[in-house]
C-alpha cells in the first residue's frame, strides 16, 4: 500500500474544497474560448455611466442593482456559439446583446436576446416577444424552461448566418431563421437583423444579475463569389450579362416617360440601348466592369420590396450609384479625394433627396480604401430604406423620394440600374431578396 505524505493530503484536501467552493467548473469544450477570465473585465468595456455597474467577483461577472447601462466585448463577432450560465435575482430584467455595434440601442441596431425572470408577477402580462430569450420585438421565445430566481441557468446561443437558435436548461426556445422576418414595419423597425457582425454585450435594466463559464467558439465565413446566400437570389453569375439589359438614352431614362412610351418606341430604343451595354460592359474575372462610356446596366426584372447586396468598387474620384425601383440613387463615390462636394461625406447616402425630413447625407463615412471592394446591404419597403455599407448602418429608415415626380411617392416597383457616372466601374456578388 502507497502511504501518501501529509503534504501531499494537506494539497489534495485544499483542492477539493476549492473545487467544492468554486462555481460550476467550465469543463475544458474543444473550440471554445473564454472571454470572462472570472476575476476582471478584461476584454470587456462599459458603455455609458451606468455601464459602470458591472464587476467581476469570485468567478461571477455582474450587473449591479441600478446599473442600466452596457457591458460589451471589445472584439466583434459574426457566426458563433456562446455558452454561459446566469442566475436571476427575482424579477430581474437584462438582455444579451449579438451583433450590436457600439453606440444605439442593442435591441434595434443590433439583436438583443431577452434575460429575465419571467417567473416573477410583475412580468405576466407582457408580449410574447418579451419573455426570456425572445429576439425583442421580433421573435417570441418558448416558455416554460427558466428556472426559479436565485438559481443557475445554461444558455447557449448559436448565430451562424441567418440562423439564430437559443437553448435553455437543454431545451431549444428558439429557432428562427431570420429570412422569415417579412413585416416592413418589424423591418424598419429593428435594422440591427441585417448586421452580419457586432459585439456581444449584457444590458443592464436596473437589476442584479450574476453571469459566469462564458465562451465561444467562432466560425469562420467563407464567401465564395456571385454564389448567393441562402435565400438570396443572384441577378449576375459571374460570367456573362444574361439578366441584364442597357439603360435607354433619355427622355427614356425616366419610368414616367417610358410608361407614356409606344411598345414599338420602347423596343427600338432598348435594342439600342442592349448594343451599347454589350460595347461597354464586360465581365473579367467574375465582376462586372465598366469602361467609363455607355449608359448604366439595368437588372432585367423589376422589383418592388427587397433586400439586396451587392459589392462595387471605384478608381480615384469615382463616381457611380444605385438607382432603386428606377429611381436615383444610392451615392457610390470617393469621400478621401474627390473634387466635388461629397469629400468626407461617404457613399450610401440618398443623394437626390431635397426634403429635409428625408436626409441625402449618410450617418458615417464606411468606405473602404479607394481601389478596395465594398459592400452595400440595402433593405427597400415601401417609401423607406435601411442601407449598410461595410457593416455600418449608413441610411436608416429614410424616405427615397421620388427623383423624376416630385409630387408623387417613389414608384411601387422598378427596375434596379447600376449608374454611370462617366469613370470605370467594378460590380460582383449582385444578390436579392423579394420581400412582400
Amino acid at each position: 500500500m502507497q502511504i501518501l505524505s501529509n503534504r501531499t493530503l494537506r494539497s489534495l484536501c485544499s483542492a477539493l474544497v476549492l473545487s467544492l467552493a468554486a462555481p460550476i467548473a467550465n469543463a475544458a469544450e474543444e473550440g471554445f474560448v473564454d472571454i470572462f477570465d472570472g476575476k476582471s473585465l478584461k476584454g470587456w468595456k462599459h458603455i455609458g455611466k451606468k455601464g459602470k455597474g458591472y464587476g467581476a467577483k469570485d468567478g461571477v461577472l455582474f450587473c449591479g442593482k441600478g446599473s442600466g447601462g452596457k457591458l460589451i466585448t471589445e472584439n466583434e463577432y459574426s457566426d458563433f456559439v456562446l455558452r454561459f450560465e446566469f442566475k436571476l435575482a427575482p424579477g430581474a430584467n437584462n438582455g444579451l446583446g449579438i451583433r450590436a455595434p457600439e453606440g444605439g440601442d442593442a435591441a434595434y441596431v443590433g439583436m438583443e436576446l431577452q434575460i429575465l425572470d419571467n417567473r416573477h408577477p410583475k412580468w405576466a402580462r407582457l408580449k410574447p416577444w418579451q419573455y426570456h430569450g425572445s429576439i425583442y420585438n421580433v421573435v417570441p421565445a418558448k416558455r416554460g424552461s427558466l428556472k426559479e430566481a436565485g438559481e443557475w441557468n445554461t444558455q447557449e446561443v448559436t448565430a451562424m448566418g441567418r440562423n439564430i437558435r437559443v437553448e435553455l436548461n437543454g431545451d431549444t426556445i428558439v429557432d428562427a431563421n431570420l429570412n422569415d422576418v417579412t413585416d416592413a414595419q418589424t423591418l424598419l423597425k429593428h435594422p440591427g437583423i441585417l448586421r452580419e457582425s457586432g459585439h456581444i454585450g449584457f444590458l443592464g435594466h436596473g437589476d442584479y444579475v450574476e453571469f459566469r463559464n462564458i465562451r465561444i467558439m467562432e466560425f469562420p465565413r467563407s464567401k465564395s463569389d456571385n454564389t448567393p446566400p441562402t435565400g438570396f437570389t443572384a441577378l449576375f453569375n459571374g460570367t456573362d450579362l444574361s439578366g441584364w439589359k442597357g439603360l435607354m438614352k433619355r427622355p427614356l431614362n425616366s419610368p414616367a416617360k417610358r410608361a407614356a412610351a409606344s411598345k414599338e418606341e420602347l423596343a427600338a430604343a432598348q435594342k439600342e440601348a442592349n448594343a451599347s451595354m454589350k460595347e461597354h460592359w464586360q465581365v473579367k474575372k467574375g465582376a462586372l466592369e465598366f469602361d467609363g462610356k455607355g449608359q448604366s446596366l439595368v437588372a432585367a426584372k423589376d422589383y418592388a420590396n427587397f433586400e439586396m447586396l451587392v459589392d462595387w468598387k471605384i478608381k480615384q474620384a469615382g463616381d457611380s450609384g444605385i438607382y432603386l425601383r428606377g429611381s436615383p440613387q444610392v451615392q457610390i463615390w470617393d469621400p478621401f479625394t474627390g473634387k466635388n462636394d461629397n469629400t468626407k461625406v461617404g457613399s450610401g447616402g440618398l443623394f437626390n433627396n431635397k426634403d429635409p425630413k428625408n436626409p441625402s447625407k449618410p450617418l458615417v463615412v464606411a468606405d473602404n480604401p479607394i481601389g478596395e471592394w465594398n459592400t452595400f446591404r440595402i433593405l427597400m419597403t415601401g417609401e423607406r430604406c435601411h442601407i449598410l455599407l461595410n457593416g455600418q448602418l449608413v441610411v436608416k429608415n429614410t424616405v427615397l423620394e421620388n427623383y423624376w415626380e416630385r409630387d408623387k411617392p417613389i414608384y411601387p416597383s422598378g427596375q434596379i440600374e447600376l449608374q454611370n457616372h462617366g469613370n470605370n466601374l467594378w460590380f460582383k456578388n449582385i444578390y436579392i431578396r423579394a420581400l412582400p
